[in-house]
């Protein structure tokens, strides 16, 4: 009996590692609208799609390590949105880096990709992209993940000041004061705050975020922040959307985030009231530092309702 127990725990640990090695990342780029849209992928194109949208200070190396964890049973597909990472907009073309503009390139590389049907992972700025998405085609929308995507005014803390006189004012010098969020330090200090334990938070993610900066420019990151108030505009369209459609939902977040409060991520269940809500002891960037965590619960809530 305990040979065969022995042969049965080795069957399935060769399992889980052919599983792995069956789950490949793909490195592609797609061109749509004039970008360049560079995009990792992995996973059976059989199995239901996860569209994975990432943030502000990131790019779709965010999602290094729970790609692969997802992929053994999902098609996963994250895009660098414009302006950051590898997505490059093409020389001579016109490009505006506002919200519905990165809607509008994410749709269409949907489009063409082929995604007719997706499940949403949304962060930080991938939320209003995710959130215009979902109103535009909630046909297309089979779950919604938000990590610390925000969708509700409660939700914004006084860490927006400074966008806000930008937002009802968009003078020179209140534009000018946006510049201060794309620093090196700034950056590094989005990935660090409300983490207990900031050892653990690795140097390169907000390098490598700083160093996008500083190769693509400053000007579409301060078009963003400057643009940002757009969204919260559109919060009402939104808030009718859950209430209509009821998409699962699974809001996860770092409780400790110093730009979008925990009282975001409670407010999902106002309109849609089978929200799940968990909330974990970190910051912002909370895949840095419970990645296994939250793959752990995306996993069992989309397995429940794909």
């Amino acid at each position: 009996m305990k040979a065969i127990a022995a042969f049965l725990l080795l069957g399935a640990a060769f399992g889980t590692h052919a599983a792995d090695r069956a789950s490949p990342v793909h490195h592609r780029t797609f061109e749509v609208r004039g970008v360049e849209v560079f995009y990792r992928e992995a996973g059976s194109p059989q199995a239901p799609t996860v569209l994975l949208l990432h943030g502000f200070a990131a790019s779709s190396y965010m999602f290094r390590d729970l790609i692969p964890q997802l992929a053994q049973r999902y098609h996963v597909v994250a895009p660098d949105l414009p302006g950051f990472g590898q997505t490059r907009v093409q020389p001579g073309v016109e490009f505006h880096y506002t919200f519905d503009q990165l809607t509008a390139v994410v749709d269409a590389f949907t489009v063409a990709m082929g995604l007719d049907r997706y499940a949403l992972y949304v962060f930080d700025y991938g939320a209003p992209v995710g959130w215009r998405l979902a109103v535009r085609h909630p046909e297309r929308i089979t779950a919604i993940v938000s990590q610390n995507g925000n969708a509700y005014e409660e939700g914004l803390s006084d860490g927006w000041a400074d966008m806000r006189k930008a937002w009802d004012a968009p003078t020179a010098e209140n534009r000018e004061a946006l510049r201060r969020f794309n620093t090196p330090d700034m950056i590094r200090w989005q990935y660090t705050e409300g983490v207990p334990d900031a050892s653990l938070i690795a140097p390169e993610p907000w390098q490598l975020a700083a160093d996008a900066i500083e190769r693509i420019g400053v000007e579409p990151q301060v078009d963003l922040l400057a643009d940002y108030g757009s969204n919260v505009k559109q919060y009402a369209q939104l808030h009718a959307y859950f209430r209509a459609h009821r998409p699962p939902t699974l809001a996860i977040w770092g409780r400790n985030d110093p730009f979008f409060l925990p009282a975001g991520a409670e407010a999902f269940r106002r309109d849609n009231p089978d929200a799940e809500v968990r909330f974990l002891d970190t910051g912002h960037l909370a895949l840095e530092t419970h990645g296994d965590e939250i793959a752990k619960q995306m996993l069992s809530f989309l397995d429940r309702h794909l």
